[in-house]
């Protein structure tokens, strides 16, 4: 069988080596985002393999599916930059894949604490030699606070149960109670979570109906200076609405690995560009305010588990024998 891959990176090629021989397959791999132009790449292949850099349009499925291509594996959790009903409707399969959740887990802690400790701030200050002490730069304890989790999904859960060690009080939202959380958690209904939270952080995927789950009115239920964690999808979040809250203090401070409208902006060197995107650039002007480049999954070991479980969703949905 024959693989596509699209957007294939360097720290990608030593795992997609690996697992190709593995599980017997032939690796295309172009360093090039999936487009009408590179289409053309997936000449005699029956799978591709993307990322969620670009929208996989109508038409680019028509194409792939006069080249031949039976199945689109996304190496990511979040599936909303395919058209997946259309690609059925035409007769080709989609998957995500799952990785291990650790990494965003433990990024979105990293966020909880860098914020409540003044990190960006302290490290600014330091760089022109002032290490003095003041209120600016007094942080607060994480065991003292409350932690509400939006979404206990895989990484929701995960990041419960790493918070667990800390001492704090977690509160918990989602469609269902995960019998494993049990004794970590308290389940509340979503108004109590905004009212009660100190720290909020977000791990829910970005469906239409979650299009900016926190607006300005979710905003308005929440305590003066709550602390908001956004690691999953930036169309979650009204960034009006945020920089607006900030700039009241309203919201005490902010981790973001992503931002509305990112998928334009991040993993590519913009070096010495004018980017056009102000609301970028006032909040990572705030020093309340730590953004991040949608890395919270970026470690070795999340990035094998994403090249394998793509090989193998392949292989699996074109019953290659030995799956």
């Amino acid at each position: 069988m024959k693989i596509v891959v699209y957007n294939c990176r360097e720290d990608e090629k030593e795992f997609f080596n690996k697992f190709s021989k593995k599980y017997n397959v032939e690796i295309v791999p172009i360093n090039m985002e999936p487009s009408i132009e590179s289409t053309m790449f997936a000449k005699d292949c029956e799978c591709i393999s993307i990322t969620s850099e670009r929208m996989i349009t109508k038409e680019m499925l028509d194409s792939y599916k006069a080249l031949g291509i039976k199945f689109i594996s996304t190496r990511t959790v979040g599936m909303e930059h395919i058209d997946v009903e259309y690609a059925k409707s035409i007769g080709i399969g989609v998957s995500n894949i799952t990785y291990s959740t650790n990494g965003v887990a433990d990024q979105a802690i990293m966020l909880m604490l860098m914020v409540i400790r003044k990190v960006k701030h302290i490290m600014i200050r330091s760089l022109s030699q002032d290490y003095s002490l003041d209120r600016s730069t007094r942080g607060q304890d994480l065991e003292d606070m409350t932690v509400g989790i939006i979404g206990t999904g895989n990484i929701g859960t995960t990041t419960a149960k790493h918070l667990s060690g800390f001492g704090c009080r977690i509160l918990a939202y989602g469609k269902s109670k995960r019998d494993e959380l049990k004794g970590i958690v308290e389940y509340v209904d979503l108004e109590i979570l905004l009212a009660e939270s100190d720290i909020i952080s977000l791990h829910i995927p970005a469906t239409e109906a979650n299009y900016h789950f926190i607006d300005k009115k979710a905003i308005e239920k929440m305590k003066p200076g709550v602390v908001i964690i956004n690691t999953a999808r930036g169309a979650l979040m009204d960034s009006d609405a945020l920089i607006e809250a900030l700039e009241s203090g309203k919201v005490g401070g902010a981790g973001l690995d992503v931002i509305e409208g990112d998928r334009e902006i991040y993993y590519r060197n913009h070096n010495y560009k004018v980017l056009g995107y102000r609301e970028m650039a006032v909040l990572n002007a705030m020093p309340n305010v730590i953004l991040m480049p949608h890395t919270a999954f970026f470690t070795d070991h999340a990035v094998s588990d994403m090249v394998e479980n793509s090989i193998k969703s392949c292989c699996e949905f074109c019953q290659v024998p030995g799956m």
